[in-house]
């Protein structure tokens, strides 16, 4: 809860731009991040006392632009529009500033008082991107200040900007009214502020484009990843899968024994080892495994740029089912949990599209409907649970 004395202050940004790790650090909060597009799906508050004064910070779901084409885009458009922050901080993505300029431009046009953060300038400093902030700050007419959120550094200028609300609002002297106007505008000002002194990166993802998204390529490039990655999957449990099994089980005939020994009613142990326990031994025996291997392999072709480009490559086949592309990757995910899978949609914009992948996502088999690969059966346990009363019966 924040209090009627405390500043208003908003963090907006696109997807990915290090906003929430941004909110993290200056409010000593842990809320979750990841590296994926519409994380944060609604306002989080955090409060930060800084030189005596008290800021509540609202951490605004990422989003492109303003002109709100999902619910989190809506949300983030409203906050900002209806003037309730004091000031917007926009964290921008060192590492592909033009992107993200389109929206900090739209905001200051938006909003009264702005400062704009740059952040990752780590990983653009890898990268061999240069950035001049004086320049860019000159180019918006607001502040700008660069930072490495998770390193904390910058943050304290970033703060300090806070102080200085006569230092933070909008002096542009151009005003933009359309939404070509925005992307034209901040192409040129990237160019005028970044510099690009290492290309081999982008070299890099040239070549990866033409390969993985090529017309040629493309789909069998895509369908031999895909099936290696099943294949990993599939194979690679069935070792680690029989032996849990294997110790799950024997804890199970133990267990049995044990009730047997203390006499305890054969309505109690059926229900509790037979029943319980051996739901969630086959449970954890056959689906930890495979999903231990699977997602950690999702993630690393997630990171290394694989995944986007196979939506892309599909997104042409799915448009034909009134679908969208982003769909090929949640039905993927399906594979190794289908309730993860139906989580992934919101990573999709429209309601309608999302909704025919939530529905279709059922249909893909995860992988708790595989037949477990050891095939140990307990059906004996019943009869061996008979014999072992017999004697205590005569």
């Amino acid at each position: 809860m924040n209090n009627d004395s405390d500043r208003i202050i908003a963090l907006a940004g696109n997807p990915n731009s290090g906003k929430s790790t941004v909110f993290n650090a200056v409010t000593g909060l842990r809320q979750h991040t990841g590296n994926w597009a519409g994380k944060t799906v609604s306002v989080v508050r955090g409060r930060r006392t800084y030189n005596k004064k008290d800021y509540t910070f609202v951490d605004l779901p990422g989003c492109y632009s303003l002109s709100s084409h999902s619910a989190e885009e809506a949300a983030a458009r409203e906050f900002i529009c209806s003037g309730s922050a004091d000031t917007v901080i926009v964290v921008c993505d060192a590492t592909c500033l033009e992107r993200s300029l389109n929206l900090a431009l739209q905001i200051i046009e938006s909003a009264e008082r702005v400062i704009v953060c740059v952040n990752l300038m780590d990983e653009a400093h890898k990268k061999g991107i240069t950035i001049n902030l004086a320049t860019l700050s000159d180019r918006l007419g607001v502040p700008v200040v660069g930072t490495s959120a998770r390193s904390k550094k910058g943050l304290s200028q970033l703060l300090d900007l806070l102080e200085q609300p006569e230092q933070v609002t909008a002096k542009r002297s151009e005003h933009i009214d359309s939404a070509s106007s925005f992307i034209k505008t901040a192409e040129r000002i990237s160019k005028e502020c970044v510099t690009v002194t290492n290309d081999g990166y982008k070299n890099s993802d040239i070549r990866a484009d033409r390969i993985i998204t090529g017309k040629r390529t493309a789909f069998p490039i895509m369908l031999l990843t895909l099936f290696g990655v099943f294949w990993l999957t599939i194979t690679g449990a069935n070792y680690p899968s029989e032996l849990i099994a294997g110790g799950l089980f024997w804890i199970e005939d133990r267990l049995l024994d044990f009730f047997i020994w203390v006499n305890c009613p054969a309505i109690v142990y059926e229900v509790l080892v037979l029943g319980v326990y051996r739901v969630l031994a086959w449970v954890v025996s056959v689906m930890l495994p495979p999903m231990a291997i699977f997602f950690p392999l999702f993630t690393l072709l997630e990171d290394i740029g694989f995944l986007p480009r196979v939506a892309f490559n599909l997104d042409k086949c799915f448009k034909k089912c009134s679908a969208c592309g982003k769909q090929a990757l949640t039905m993927c995910m399906g594979f190794g949990c289908n309730a993860a899978g139906i989580i992934g949609c919101r990573i999709i914009n429209s309601p309608r599209e999302r909704l025919i992948a939530i529905i279709t996502n059922n249909f893909v088999p995860c992988n708790g409907r595989f037949a477990p690969p050891h095939q140990k059966q307990q059906s004996y346990l019943p009869e061996l649970t008979k014999a072992k009363q017999m004697p205590s019966l005569s």
